[in-house]
């Protein structure tokens, strides 16, 4: 009886091996396409545009960029945790994904089991930016500002649950400030109104802030790196600027449905990693202030699970609830 349950189990697994070895070998046999929960134009789908042409040149078959907006990025996260996992159909990651579990009660997918994660592409620090009006030219002189007149200065940020909320809090915390939180519609509205003067202050992706700091619409009194900034090296890091843990990235990953084949998941990871490494990516990825990351399936998935126990614990401090 022993033998034969052996022979069964290891003919189950040899069945299981060559199922997945043929489909690996056989992949991709017709378009893919990358589902990105964002509208048009923003950093998430320039990013995913880049990969994909590069990346399709790359495996012979199209790689199309579906934008699937709505519920905050709810839409796109559903839409591929339900799709076939056969590598067919993969998923921009970012930090609202990461965030999302500690603000929505119920998800359309696993926080924890609902993808297999790829590769992180392209990351990108954020900068504190203000109206040029604030009476403040350093980040020293800006919490001095902000702890002479305690909840009499604002932030604005995208939207509840956002990057640029997540930012704004953890900044005050770390700097032991009073601002008032002022949720837009997009960060479009928010980038209009803080250099209108209506808002003082936003934390934001440096791709998204730099054109403006650039034109001296904003200026930029710290950038939330370890180090400081290519792209703006007068600014000071976070570090320097004496707040160690004011420091967090934007990034902009990949993943697709839990249960992919892992062959499926490694040839797309190499082919992630050779575009965003390649001369012609780290331009493109230059271009939009990001540098190409390009790590392994292991280590985008811990940067997944580290960046949703983090961010749980600011939303818990903050207090921030669902809209």
């Amino acid at each position: 009886m022993k033998s034969t349950f052996l022979r069964r189990l290891c003919g189950a697994a040899f069945t299981g091996l060559v199922a997945t070895t043929a489909v690996a070998q056989g992949y991709p046999a017709k378009p893919v396409t990358i589902i990105v929960p964002y509208a048009v134009g923003g950093t998430t789908d320039i990013v995913a545009r880049m990969v994909a042409q590069q990346v399709g040149n790359g495996l012979g078959q199209p790689l199309v960029v579906d934008n699937k907006t709505g519920g905050a990025g709810a839409i796109g996260w559903g839409t591929v945790a339900r799709s076939v996992p056969d590598g067919y159909t993969l998923l921009t990651t970012e930090m609202s994904m990461t965030v999302a579990p500690a603000i929505q009660q119920q998800l359309p997918f696993d926080a924890k089991k609902g993808f297999a994660h790829i590769a992180t592409a392209a990351s990108a620090p954020h900068v504190l930016v203000v109206n040029p009006a604030v009476p403040a030219k350093t980040l020293r002189e800006f919490i001095a500002h902000a702890k002479a007149n305690p909840g009499k200065l604002n932030y604005g940020s995208g939207g509840n649950g956002t990057n640029t909320h997540l930012g704004g809090e953890l900044f005050k915390r770390e700097a032991g400030v009073s601002l008032v939180h002022i949720p837009y519609r997009g960060a479009g509205a928010v980038l209009q109104d803080l250099m209108g003067g209506q808002v003082q202050a936003l934390v934001t992706s440096l791709p998204t802030a730099l054109p403006h700091i650039k034109s001296g619409k904003l200026r930029a009194l710290v950038v939330t790196s370890a180090k400081r900034s290519p792209l703006l090296p007068e600014v000071p890091s976070a570090p320097e600027a004496g707040l160690p843990k004011f420091v967090m990235d934007f990034w902009v990953g990949f993943a697709a449905p839990a249960g992919t084949p892992a062959p499926v998941v490694e040839q797309l990871n190499k082919a992630i990693v050779t575009a965003v490494s390649s001369e012609e990516g780290r331009k493109r990825l230059a271009d939009q202030g990001l540098v190409p990351v390009g790590n392994t399936p292991a280590a985008a998935a811990k940067l997944v699970q580290d960046e949703t126990q983090r961010w749980a614990g600011v939303v818990k401090a903050a207090g921030i609830k669902a809209e």
